[in-house]
């Protein structure tokens, strides 16, 4: 039985060449090409293929962002992304989302079709090139956040990633719309949780344990 796919690809010359390189192979189907977001999911709802074919840098929305869509929907398709390069934190959404394939599209042809077979099957595959470091980025930061759960309350860890990226308590007040003095008291009680004494300290303490 052939492997239906969705292929989206904001460069009609890219989508010209995957649909001949699946016409010329046996055991794959194409059932739409798509080159926005928008025609994306109206032929994904439309076809229900078993595969979605995306790149990442769609024009009219992020690919990673339709994605996500997707996995909160109640579509089953399994996602693959064909991109000419990720980096670690686009790499990071990918594997939180639910990809089961990452291609960069400097592989050879044949390692694609490697891929969508192996995906279709129930399979993953993540080129080393793309994977890499993200996997462990993403293990570093996912146990920086379960220590730190144990520390900080939701808000207090939301009020120190602000903290960290730069805003100001009265840019932080006006983000969670709450009081400038509310903020302050938050800022207070992290301090004094983490034993640090200042924003800059707190911001070092953030980034070495891959919180932002």
């Amino acid at each position: 039985m052939a492997i239906k796919l969705v292929a989206a690809d904001p460069h009609p010359l890219s989508l010209l060449g995957l649909a001949q390189l699946l016409k010329s192979e046996p055991g794959f189907e194409l059932l739409a090409s798509c080159t926005t977001a928008a025609e994306t999911l109206k032929a994904v709802w439309k076809e229900q293929p078993d595969i979605l074919l995306v790149d990442i840098n769609l024009p009219d929305r992020k690919g990673l962002e339709l994605i996500n869509e997707l996995k909160n929907s109640s579509l089953e398709v399994l996602v693959v992304i064909l991109a000419t390069a990720m980096d670690e934190d686009q790499t990071i959404d990918a594997l939180r989302y639910g990809v089961k394939g990452v291609v960069l599209k400097d592989m050879p042809a044949h390692l694609l079709l490697q891929c969508l077979q192996k995906v279709a099957a129930g399979g993953l595959w993540m080129e080393k090139e793309s994977i890499g470091h993200a996997f462990e980025k993403m293990l570093h930061r996912e146990a920086g956040m379960r220590r730190l759960a144990t520390i900080l309350t939701a808000r207090e860890t939301e009020v120190m990633r602000c903290v960290a990226g730069g805003l100001s308590n009265q840019q932080i007040a006006e983000k969670l719309i709450v009081r400038e003095g509310t903020i302050k008291i938050h800022v207070h009680n992290i301090y004094r949780k983490l034993g640090i004494t200042n924003r800059v300290d707190l911001t070092l303490y953030a980034q070495k344990r891959g919180l932002v």
